[in-house]
């Protein structure tokens, strides 16, 4: 009934949804993976914001409940704990990419994701990060043996709340920055961590950046509607997005977010569409009892009643971005800790310069930088290509040079203590190893733009960099 009613028979069979699921597996391991080798550094006993204690603090509070943080790591925050969850989740990740008891391995997925996601905090405060869990809670939903109309809809919901969300944003924009063409004369140069290519594309003629803004809207308003047309649409949706999404994984690095992206995009295709490259025999549908199907009706009717008018609700909230009355936020309260429904908002605005936190360290030779492996450091030092892998401390920073007057953010004190007292402990975050028992720490910022091609043949550099200023040191005591 459900799928004579949405006409999308066609597009909601298994192929789909395996196929669909062997990507989110994948995506599953690289953010898994990621997180594991920086886990320890994150929120690891000697991290820069060590879990063990924070939930040791908030135990003591009355007010705060499990719900309100959502973590397995209640029960213990090890290190060793820490490690063992990486493990887990990376070869439950594996097995269900494989196709094995696939949406009881996305369900374990999705809680344990949830808590690491809950524990790192500022780490893992990304759209993201929230999008993943999206996907992993519609994917529990998601059946690979027969067509699921209901399902697949509620994926198109998802992929037309990404963009036409984001899309919705950047109109709003207060600099008008998309509307008037010169948000992506900016873009390349200030995202968190551009590529290579991303000076090459900035260098492009400003003509063409004011019709790459434009094309976004474009493309973020009006492509996601075709989602829910016929298939020619569809095919059209696919194809413009897809290019989009491999040009923003082309000249800036967003961990998995391209590639989970582009996994979505599956759901704008038809089984015949994937037949084409899957020869593998289906097994034949399943022969579910009256009364079984009933009940799976109602509760798939009760399940995307409750995802679409939540999804409406933080829809509605980022349009009107003051809130709503206290009865609403309570309510929002109760489902907002656990990341399953979610709005969506990328690059609302550009930001017009990019300001370089600059981690300075003094020993008896004088005052020594130290250059981050993955943000902008040397100006002569290419930008580097590093996704799917998302380097946290790096991309962080890029929110705290937005706003560098503000007091540092508690992980940047962190850093700065313990370039003084234990600099093995951070070493992993610099290119070369930061130099030990230092007398100072200082923290500066510098502005860094890209170079033009004239200066970039006569220098070689990619960037320019220009010192802004420098905060008082913090003097390590013996």
């Amino acid at each position: 009934m459900a799928g004579h009613l949405w006409k999308l028979d066609s597009a909601s069979g298994p192929r789909i949804a395996r196929l669909f699921h062997g990507l989110l597996g994948l995506v599953f391991i690289a953010a898994f993976a990621s997180l594991g080798v920086q886990i320890q550094l994150l929120i690891g006993s000697q991290g820069l914001l060590p879990i063990a204690p924070f939930i040791d603090s908030i135990a003591q509070e009355e007010s705060i409940a499990w719900w309100n943080f959502p973590t397995v790591f209640w029960l213990s925050a090890s290190d060793a704990i820490l490690n063992a969850g990486i493990l887990l989740g990376i070869g439950l990740s594996a097995v269900a990419a494989l196709g094995y008891a696939t949406r009881i391995g996305f369900a374990a997925l999705v809680v344990l994701y949830l808590s690491y996601a809950t524990a790192c905090r500022d780490f893992t405060s990304f759209q993201w990060d929230n999008l993943l869990l999206e996907c992993g809670l519609l994917a529990v939903l998601l059946p690979r043996d027969r067509p699921a109309a209901w399902i697949h809809f509620l994926f198109r919901v998802l992929l037309f709340k990404l963009y036409w969300e984001s899309g919705l944003a950047k109109w709003n924009s207060p600099l008008l920055d998309w509307r008037d063409g010169s948000a992506m004369t900016f873009y390349y140069e200030t995202a968190p961590i551009p590529t290579a290519l991303a000076w090459w594309a900035h260098n492009l003629p400003a003509g063409w950046h004011h019709f790459e803004s434009r094309a976004t809207l474009v493309l973020e308003f009006v492509l996601p509607l075709f989602a829910f047309g016929p298939k020619p649409a569809r095919r059209i949706a696919f194809a413009a997005l897809t290019g989009f999404q491999l040009l923003n994984a082309a000249t800036a690095n967003y961990g998995f977010f391209c590639f989970l992206s582009l996994a979505l995009h599956v759901f704008l295709l038809d089984e015949q569409d994937i037949a084409r490259g899957y020869r593998a025999a289906l097994p034949p549908p399943p022969n579910r009892p009256r009364g079984l199907r009933i009940a799976a009706g109602i509760g798939a009717t009760a399940f995307a009643m409750t995802y679409l008018g939540l999804s409406a609700i933080e829809g509605a909230r980022l349009i009107h971005d003051r809130g709503f009355g206290p009865e609403i936020e309570s309510f929002r309260r109760l489902y907002v800790p656990f990341r399953w429904v979610n709005s969506y908002h990328l690059f609302a605005s550009v930001t017009r310069e990019r300001i370089e936190p600059a981690f300075e360290v003094r020993t008896e030779e004088g005052w020594r930088e130290l250059a981050f492996r993955y943000k902008p450091g040397p100006e002569n030092r290419p930008p580097p290509f590093v996704a799917p892998h998302q380097p946290r401390v790096d991309f962080q920073l890029w929110f705290y040079g937005l706003n560098d007057r503000r007091g540092a953010p508690q992980y940047v004190a962190n850093l700065m203590a313990r370039l003084c007292s234990d600099p093995d402990r951070v070493a992993a975050l610099f290119a070369d190893p930061p130099p030990q028992a230092p007398e100072a720490v200082r923290l500066g910022f510098a502005r860094y733009r890209f170079t033009s091609v004239a200066e970039r043949e006569k220098t070689g550099n990619y960037w320019r960099r220009e010192s802004v200023r420098r905060l008082r040191p913090l003097e390590c005591r013996p």
